[in-house]
């Protein structure tokens, strides 16, 4: 057997193990890491943690030790509430202004993670204080910000665009950017009434509202902005606007400039502070970077090319094309999506130079295949989510994301090789 099937084998026995055992799969992970690594490739410690995602740990710490500062303060009940009055109690429209939330800030340049770790946190908050399921909230944010995500002057529309233009391939900006936007979309929309969004208050346009809105109604306005709105939550919220700014207009690390005012917050206010490195999503933080690690190894030794290559050498094109979608989802879902489509792009030319396959189409079909999966928990953007939720049972919450991903690659690549690939645009 060779080594990247070894690889892919003791992948699925450390899904196996960790189901079935409720043992960390993090831990798991880095144990798999080291033995495979070491024993099969041969690589050193070095070789090893050259996969540790470093800026990912960084971000996971750093967002959550914010967020559970401005949850200590009050911060994320104000934010709660504002979001409330600006809706006029239809709590149903709330996923929505988040999926729009986080499209907009993906189309005008940021990073999805980057634009997930601000808006995630506090949608999630709200999820938990009105009983919305936090794998709807979630995957709003996380679908939101794949809808806008290529949009001409965004990152990943700017690589994928790059790539095609340095392959020499058709493209077009428009049908890729429509294409991701209108196919998150769809998925939303599926996602929002299957997991209870047209129950919500003011979902079908009725004069309900929750128990907390009620009591917030009869509440004086005066009493209610004198006790929310403390120099403590003032200040936090320009800590927020702080991270926006600085990673949005100045394209600094969200991580260590989240991590920078968490700590300087904490400097002013230790006592509300105090506990906050507590509530740092540590478990998580475990998984993912060991999960990440260990398909370090893999790309190290190989693997992914292995995948990639034996798919390009079939010799059906629509065949090749609908398995080249369901690697750069499968591999998409624990690794870079930009890195995938960087290579599962170039690995399409020889095919699509042969005219049977549509060059816009499949590359299109590509892009959303290989992004549509980041609600996976092990992806940057469903590690976020899964981090940010607070007063949730992680390890359930880590299964439903982890069942939701695995629906999303099961389908959202054929549905999109049949719209897109099969019928031959471009």
């Amino acid at each position: 057997m060779s080594a990247e099937l070894i690889s892919i084998l003791v992948l699925a026995v450390v899904f196996v193990i960790a189901t079935t055992r409720s043992i960390n799969m993090g831990a798991l992970a880095f144990a798999a890491a080291f033995g495979v690594g070491g024993l099969v490739a041969g690589l050193d410690a070095d070789g090893i943690f050259a996969g540790f995602p470093g800026d990912l740990f960084v971000v996971l710490v750093g967002v959550t030790y914010l967020f559970a500062i401005a949850r200590a303060n009050g911060t994320t009940d104000w934010l709660v509430h504002a979001a409330i009055r600006l809706v006029r109690g239809r709590i149903a429209l709330i996923p929505w202004v988040m999926f729009a939330i986080t499209g907009a800030l993906t189309a005008i340049g940021a990073v999805s993670p980057a634009a997930v770790a601000i808006v995630a946190p506090i949608a999630l908050s709200f999820a938990a204080r009105y009983g919305i399921s936090p794998l709807l909230m979630g995957a709003m944010v996380v679908h939101g910000a794949q809808g806008g995500g290529f949009s001409p002057i965004s990152i990943y529309g700017s690589i994928v665009n790059g790539i095609v233009e340095r392959e020499n391939l058709p493209g077009s900006e428009l049908t890729l950017f429509l294409g991701s936007l209108v196919a998150n979309l769809v998925i939303a929309g599926v996602v929002f009434v299957l997991f209870g969004g047209l129950k919500l208050s003011g979902g079908r346009g009725d004069s309900r509202r929750t128990e907390q809105e009620k009591k917030d109604k009869h509440e004086p306005e005066g009493q209610r902005s004198a006790s929310r709105l403390t120099p403590a939550i003032s200040t936090t919220l320009a800590a927020l606007v702080a991270l926006v700014v600085a990673v949005l207009g100045f394209d600094l690390d969200a991580g260590l400039c989240a991590i920078t005012l968490a700590v300087l917050l904490s400097a002013i206010w230790p006592d509300t502070s105090r506990k906050a490195v507590g509530e740092i999503a540590w478990p998580t933080v475990l998984l993912i970077c060991g999960v990440l690690t260990y398909v370090g190894v893999m790309e190290e030794m190989g693997t992914i090319d292995y995948a990639g290559n034996a798919v390009g050498d079939i010799g059906i094109p629509l065949l090749a094309a609908v398995l080249l979608c369901y690697i750069g989802a499968i591999i998409s879902a624990f690794a870079s999506s930009v890195g995938i489509m960087g290579a599962l792009i170039p690995l399409a030319v020889p095919f699509l130079a042969q005219g049977e396959i549509g060059a816009i189409g499949m590359i299109t079909a590509l892009a959303i295949s290989a992004t549509v999966v980041d609600v996976s928990p092990f992806s940057t953007n469903g590690a976020l989510v899964l981090a940010a939720a607070p007063d949730v049972d992680r390890e359930r919450f880590f299964r439903q994301l982890m069942v939701y991903g695995g629906i999303v690659v099961a389908v959202v690549p054929a549905a999109v090789w049949l719209v897109l690939v099969v019928p031959g645009f471009g």
